[in-house]
């Protein structure tokens, strides 16, 4: 009779774990966030919109939070023929300095989902994130859904669902994001509808619980930046 060789294979438990706490990217509630922010708009090439990111303390009713306002216009500036397209406003956390081991950047790749505290007036934003891409002006795209204008939610997609363009332009290939090199993370505004806009992001987060949302973000829609 053969002999029978039984294979042990041991399963390290530690290995299989999660991280369930969140991994906070941009929180708010700490005042020195907002001076790692920039703001930016297509007044940068003479257009005339307006933007301002500002930090705003905690009151009894709402959590400490930056609030990203101003007004859109899509008025061209006359004096720059070569500019076409008006009407856009941004914001995202600066490049960070280098470390002894290289560039600063967020390893998300342990988290499925991205997360933000946001209170929204219900325009169409988009939430930003740029990588270490081969393509350097590559920027991974997901529409921010606000269930309940006005009020405090919380909103969670999943990082798969963020879709590869350039320069508004969706591209393909389709690459997954590199979630193991964010470089940065912002919020913009791009649906060209004259006139003010306010939205309040209390933080954001990398998280493995969908239970952090309020509501679902619309994760089944047909496209992530419809």
């Amino acid at each position: 009779m053969a002999d029978v060789v039984v294979l042990y294979v041991v399963i390290n438990q530690e290995g299989l774990r999660v991280p369930m706490k969140p991994y906070h990217l941009l929180d708010f509630s700490d005042p020195d966030t907002i001076t790692i922010c920039k703001t930016m708009s297509d007044a940068d090439m003479g257009g005339f919109s307006k933007v301002a990111l500002e930090q705003v303390p905690a009151t009894a009713s709402e959590p400490a939070h930056a609030r990203f306002h101003g007004s859109i216009s899509i008025d061209l500036p006359p004096d720059r023929p070569q500019v076409q397209r008006s009407g856009y406003a941004a914001w995202r956390n600066k490049d960070r300095g280098p470390t002894l081991f290289g560039k600063s950047l967020w390893d998300v790749d342990p988290y499925l989902f991205l997360a933000l505290r946001i209170k929204s007036d219900g325009r169409k934003y988009f939430v930003n994130v740029q990588t270490e891409s081969i393509v350097y002006t590559d920027i991974h795209q997901h529409r921010l859904y606000a269930q309940r204008p006005g009020e405090w939610e919380t909103v969670v997609f999943s990082w798969s669902d963020f879709v590869r363009t350039n320069y508004g332009q969706v591209v393909e290939p389709q690459n997954e994001i590199m979630k193991q090199k964010v470089r940065t993370i912002g919020i913009g505004l791009t649906d060209r509808v004259p006139g003010p806009f306010d939205l309040r992001v209390a933080g954001i987060w990398a998280t493995n619980r969908m239970d952090d949302a309020d509501a679902h973000s619309k994760e089944s829609e047909s496209s992530a930046i419809d």
